[in-house]
């Protein structure tokens, strides 16, 4: 019985003690959309990523005009199927069917084309900006002393932090880290 005791009172203290550990970490938060969208860096990234975007589409939405074009052309050379120009016409379908399944394909390859250079672009000029506010992140949290930093932006689907009551906010912190103007605008709510 005196070894239950004592075991209860080893658990009891092991258990105080962590709780004691757990009371003095420090927690803090950071709105990283916000620090994004204040980023001229990121401003810069997007505004690359929109222009290739726009480019790229430019080029499919010619292709979809040219096979526009060639459907009412060989729909407008159907209704001139007769049996007088039935063999004629009747290839030059043939043809036009094929021409135009080629352009289908065209237009399907530049689309998956498009997608995988925006992919590859988005890769290319992302990673050093997450490196640089990651970074500013954790120098920010160093220096103030933080055990933990949640990010309650809402792209991150607000699932890194179920509840927090006070903690302290480091977004302006990391900012000015980064050399951003504290009171740049927030992001705008999806």
């Amino acid at each position: 019985m005196r070894k239950l005791i004592n075991v209860l009172f080893v658990a009891a203290g092991l258990i105080l003690t962590a709780n004691v550990a757990n009371a003095q970490q420090k927690f803090g938060h950071i709105n990283s959309e916000e620090i994004y969208a204040a980023m001229p860096e990121a401003k810069a990234a997007q505004a690359t990523l929109e222009s290739l975007a726009k480019t790229k589409q430019g080029e499919i939405d010619k292709m979809i005009t040219e096979y526009q074009a060639k459907m009412k052309a060989a729909q407008d050379k159907e209704r001139t199927l007769s049996e007088a120009n039935k063999e004629t016409v009747g290839k030059e379908l043939q043809a036009a069917g094929v021409e135009l399944q080629d352009l289908q394909k065209r237009i399907e390859d530049a689309r998956t084309k498009a997608s995988t250079d925006i992919q590859t672009k988005q890769g290319e000029l992302y990673p050093p900006i997450n490196t640089k506010v990651a970074t500013a992140m954790g120098a920010v949290a160093k220096e103030k002393g933080l055990a933990y930093v949640f990010d309650t932006s809402v792209s991150q689907g607000f699932n890194n932090l179920v509840y927090f009551d006070g903690g302290e906010n480091i977004t302006a912190a990391v900012k000015t880290k980064l050399g951003i103007s504290a009171t740049a605008a927030p992001a705008p709510k999806k």
